[in-house]
């Protein structure tokens, strides 16, 4: 039987890291040209900016939108500053 310190960190190594991932970026549409700023939260996995274009562009693409650039990455402590500046497009794709 194992000590409960023991069962407590095998149990906490086995569970994932749940740090929440966000990106601004910038993103446009042909015809007429629009362009827009906006936060995105990613998954675990894409939490540097290749990795949150390739998660991103897709998202945006479905709604005719071209991802232009990741401006950062971070994390929640990061939204309330931004959630002004990306209007409509905070959180949305």
């Amino acid at each position: 039987m194992m000590k409960p310190l023991a069962l407590a960190l095998a149990l906490l190594a086995a569970a994932p890291a749940q740090a929440a991932c966000y990106a601004d970026y910038k993103a446009k549409q042909d015809s007429p040209l629009r362009l827009h700023y906006g936060v995105a939260e990613l998954p675990d996995a894409a939490c540097s900016p290749q990795a949150a274009a390739r998660a991103l562009g897709p998202r945006l693409a479905r709604d005719g939108w071209t991802l232009l650039t990741i401006l950062s990455i971070f994390g929640p402590e990061g939204l309330e500053q931004r959630k002004a500046s990306a209007g409509p497009y905070f959180l949305r794709y």
